[in-house]
């Protein structure tokens, strides 16, 4: 037995998992291998040479994660009952006593030479699943993104608690499994899917073919990149969402089967041709089909629990809306197809769908219609993600859907944030919210069936405070106070919270802090007032306020790369504003003929883009290079590459239909390449042919050179200094 215990020791060393860490007591297979899984992460996210780690697997309490961290005499000890939880420990323990946080910009961090004494580190989720990811992050975040940047992100994922992600990469080269087997020719699949970066939307049936077709390799290169996913997430004990069969199908398909009655659907302000098409639910090929994609799915990944199908999303189902009682029985109907669809394959499966739609449409998805699409569903077979619970109270001003349709009328569900749309790199979002709000669902009674909390960013690499804010929320059972959660989050990031800083942190929770909206845009980055999407960036006097007193702590504080990351994108934001206010002034003399006034104002706002533009150029995340290289490495082909980044380029400028300017990025590159060209055409060139423009670009490559400020925080300070009132 000890010869045993030895040898797995022995291999734990041989395959480096441990490099000087040791293994507290023989455990069986699984626990064996949530240790070493665990200890990866760990190895993953630190550099440099660590003091002594054990870990230690321990029971669930009542069915739901725990963990615990003790220090002692420089041996750190982690129990946990998963590796989302030891992880999140590990973290929490980093977080609090060694002032070292894990984000999208950190980098890997550098190990304390010796563990900070800890009598007790405690914690545990009052949820089974803590869940990650939107279907549109696919598009907006990750389309590019190879295996090192996923291992990244899942490392981040558990060291966030998070056990639920979405997994939704590789769904076309299934889907062309199953259209191959029934007939379907390239041709006509080349006709059916979408530019990479547009896939999630096709996924949700709001779109065909847009910016396609798909190179040929990329389907074998999503398959490959998916095993990579999924193996780790198996690894890490996740319960991964993967996708299933929604009645969404090529226009071809029609043709081989001219009986079949396809039903047009609408998204985007697309014109006909780009719209998707959806089965009539209860026909043979919609069961047909929905149980060949599950079964192709798990021939290529083996066996799955969740299942995602979305239901028209942001689209008006195609029933007469003046019979309610057809209304009634199609959505039935098709809720009792997707779900057979799935489980003819898989008995076991739970077929979940993203609950967005019935906020967003709520005047459709009303009590008996979203009865209706439940109704033939058994309530163990299905989990509704109520994905935006910000939208309710600051965007549509309703009460919350889960409250409003009574906990989804006994079905699995899961409270969840879009705290991002498009990847908008902003701060925004209200604090007390997101810190005390999954407290009335918990404790109401609808409780019972709340299986999950997380967030569904559609972008993300932006406004870290709020993810690492929902991340502890998935831990607690009680409110967390903003104040004290605020200044805990200032001495981890920072390394000491001094009073200078905090007054910059009570300013910003004060203003961009306590605002949400959709669609925070500067003018200059939607050219002229978007009446349709109305957003604008939060430019309260004490977010600028707060900016000074940020910047006032430096001598202080600019040692530490944190906070030089922030100071560069606060200043970033402000000198954005001041830019603005110029921009829109000069459209207002513009619109007087003032046209002396309008060049004065737009070249001074042209200035400011320009040096906000630069201060980004050393920012980690925010930089339109990294976006191009992403998508350039995907080939080794330079018609693809070119391709790959086109693709890459529209989705975060003119997108498609009526979705133009809808990610606006304040990013470097993206400033100096696109927004300034396009403002000084816009107020200097009276011929100028915007719509042309805007496809030269998108249809051109590389990103043009500047050099970075050799001190950017010190240049931050001047520009602020020099643009205050």
């Amino acid at each position: 037995m000890l010869t045993r215990l030895l040898l797995a020791v022995l291999l734990l060393f041989s395959n480096g998992l441990l490099s000087g860490q040791t293994v507290a007591a023989k455990q069986p297979a699984t626990a064996a291998q949530t240790i070493a899984t665990s200890f990866d992460v760990i190895q993953r996210v630190m550099s440099g040479k660590m003091p002594a780690v054990t870990i230690v697997t321990i029971p669930t309490h009542q069915g739901l994660d725990t963990f615990s961290v003790t220090a002692r005499q420089d041996r750190l000890t982690i129990a946990g009952s998963s590796v989302s939880a030891i992880c999140y420990g590990f973290h929490q323990y980093l977080k609090q006593y060694c002032n070292l946080m894990y984000t999208w910009s950190s980098g890997r961090l550098t190990a304390p030479s010796s563990w900070p004494n800890c009598n007790g580190l405690r914690g545990g989720s009052p949820y089974p699943y803590r869940y990650y990811l939107n279907v549109v992050t696919f598009g907006y975040t990750t389309p590019y993104w190879d295996w090192k940047r996923w291992e990244q992100e899942l490392d981040w994922m558990a060291l966030h608690g998070v056990n639920m992600p979405l997994a939704t990469v590789g769904s076309e080269a299934i889907a062309a499994h199953v259209w191959r087997k029934l007939g379907l020719n390239q041709a006509a699949l080349d006709d059916f899917y979408t530019g990479p970066a547009h896939l999630p939307w096709h996924r949700m049936g709001n779109l065909n073919k847009w910016d396609g077709p798909l190179p040929a390799g990329w389907q074998e290169s999503q398959l490959a990149l998916q095993h990579k996913i999924m193996d780790r997430m198996h690894a890490m004990g996740f319960a991964p969402i993967t996708p299933a069969f929604a009645g969404f199908v090529p226009a071809a398909f029609a043709g081989l089967h001219p009986e079949l009655h396809l039903q047009p659907l609408k998204w985007g302000g697309f014109p006909p041709e780009y719209n998707g098409y959806v089965l009539t639910p209860g026909t043979e090929w919609f069961d047909k089909i929905g149980k060949l994609f599950i079964e192709e799915w798990e021939r290529e990944f083996g066996k799955n629990k969740f299942y995602l199908a979305d239901c028209f999303n942001e689209m008006d189902v195609p029933v007469d809306s003046t019979n309610p009682q057809k209304k009634y029985d199609y959505l039935a109907n098709y809720g009792k197809s997707v779900y057979q669809s799935i489980t003819a394959a898989n008995p076991g499966a739970v077929w979940v769908t993203q609950g967005w739609t019935f906020g967003y449409q709520h005047k459709f998805w009303d009590k008996p219609t979203l009865q209706s699409l439940l109704s033939k569903v058994p309530d163990s077979g299905m989990m509704i993600l109520d994905l935006g619970n910000d939208y309710p109270p600051y965007v549509w001003h309703i009460d919350p859907v889960w409250r409003t349709h009574e906990g989804f009328y006994g079905k699995q569900w899961v409270y969840s944030y879009v705290p991002n749309f498009g990847g908008k790199t902003p701060y925004t979002g209200v604090v007390p919210f997101y810190a005390n709000s999954v407290i009335e669902a918990l404790q109401s009674p609808y409780s019972k069936r709340m299986v999950g909390f997380g967030s569904a960013p559609e972008g993300i690499e932006n406004n870290e405070l709020i993810y690492e804010l929902i991340g502890d929320m998935g831990w607690r059972r009680e409110a967390i106070d903003p104040v004290s959660w605020g200044k805990a989050y200032c001495t981890t990031r920072y390394g000491s919270c001094p009073p200078g800083l905090w007054k910059a942190y009570e300013g910003l929770f004060a203003s961009c802090y306590n605002s949400f909206g959709s669609y925070p845009r500067f003018v200059w980055q939607t050219v002229q007032y978007d009446t349709r999407r109305k957003g604008s960036i939060n430019n309260d006097p004490a977010f600028f306020k707060a900016v000074e007193d940020y910047l006032s702590v430096a001598s202080e504080l600019r040692g530490n790369r944190f906070y030089q990351y922030d100071a560069l994108e606060l200043a970033s934001f402000y000198v954005g504003l001041k830019a603005d206010a110029l921009y829109q002034q000069a459209l207002r003399a513009d619109s007087v003929g003032n046209t002396t006034l309008k060049e004065q104002l737009g070249r001074k706002a042209v200035l400011l883009l320009k040096q906000a533009d630069s201060l980004l150029e050393s920012h980690p995340l925010h930089r339109l290079q990294s976006w191009v290289n992403y998508a350039r490495l995907h080939s080794k082909s330079v018609k693809q590459q070119d391709y790959y980044e086109n693709n890459a380029r529209r989705l975060i400028t003119t997108w498609g239909g009526v979705q133009d300017d809808y990610a606006a990025r304040i990013w470097s590159g993206l400033i100096r390449d696109y927004y300034v060209p396009r403002v000084e055409q816009t107020l200097f060139n009276k011929d100028f042919d915007r719509k042309r423009w805007e496809e030269e670009w998108v249809k051109s490559t590389g990103v043009s050179k500047i050099r970075p400020y050799a001190d950017p925080l010190q240049r931050a300070i001047q520009l602020v200094t020099t643009y205050a009132d």
